[in-house]
């Protein structure tokens, strides 16, 4: 029963090779990645986060990616518009580290809420530090181009009667 069976997956394979199914693979003629290094019991994995772009900080452990986020704090809310918009991002952060410590998993790490008042005073400094940099460049910087007056077209009113 094997023998009708396999014949039948060759003749299919014939049959693609003869439509050029085969021709143009992606990868064909190149050698194989990873071929003479040691065996990674994790390559599946490594090769998936890297053919998806995903970042590599999804495999860790709840309490490392809290940390973690904990320390990139200053850099996330550096861009958000309002101080109402960097409290709503931190509560939502401390709503996660209270999450976990109830319930904790993983490798006992410390991690500890964030302070507010602590992120918004460094959000200030930095937006402040920003603007006082641009205000500096802009003024050692003269524009190249004298400024020019725009010219006013005015259309002609039509009543209609």
């Amino acid at each position: 029963m094997t023998i009708g069976w396999e014949a039948a997956v060759e003749a299919q394979i014939r049959t693609a090779q003869e439509r050029g199914e085969f021709d143009n693979l992606p990868g064909a003629g190149k050698p194989i990645p990873g071929r003479g290094l040691p065996y990674d019991e994790s390559w599946w994995i490594k090769s998936f986060l890297e053919r998806e772009a995903l970042p590599t900080d999804l495999l860790l452990p709840t309490p490392l990616q809290l940390r973690r986020r904990v320390e990139q704090l200053p850099d996330e809310v550096r861009d958000l518009p309002t101080e109402e918009s960097v409290r709503a991002f931190v509560a939502d952060l401390n709503a996660q580290i209270v999450a976990w410590l109830r319930t904790p998993t993983g490798p006992r790490v410390v991690v500890r809420p964030v302070n507010a008042d602590d992120t918004v005073r460094r959000w200030r400094a930095d937006r402040e530090r920003t603007a006082a940099e641009r205000l500096t460049a802009a003024a050692v910087e003269p524009s190249a181009a004298p400024p020019t007056t725009r010219r006013r077209w005015r259309l002609p009113w039509r009543r209609r009667g």
